[in-house]
């Protein structure tokens, strides 16, 4: 593991020191890279939710769709057209 130092505010010291105690982190180190890991996973979503807007639209999504979504999986109860788990 590599490591890097960082130059703090007494202030963000304190705010980090008192995160690190409420929130049961062993180390200040656990509590910036659980903080790094959260932004990598806000920008992947965030890059999802980009490709996904700059996609080409499909056809509405309706009960039809989930309905033929369900048959095409096999979760729905013959005869009935609801779903197993709302039985």
């Amino acid at each position: 593991m590599s490591t890097m130092n960082i130059s703090l505010p007494e202030s963000l010291k304190a705010f980090v020191d008192e995160q690190v105690g409420r929130r049961g982190y062993g180390t200040s180190s656990e509590y910036v890279r659980e903080l790094i890991r959260r932004d990598q996973d806000r920008l992947q979503v965030r890059d999802l939710l980009m490709a996904g807007a700059s996609s080409v639209p499909t056809a509405p999504v309706d009960d039809a769709y989930f309905n033929d979504l369900r048959a095409r999986a096999g979760t729905t109860v013959k005869g009935t057209g609801k779903s197993r788990r709302s039985r």
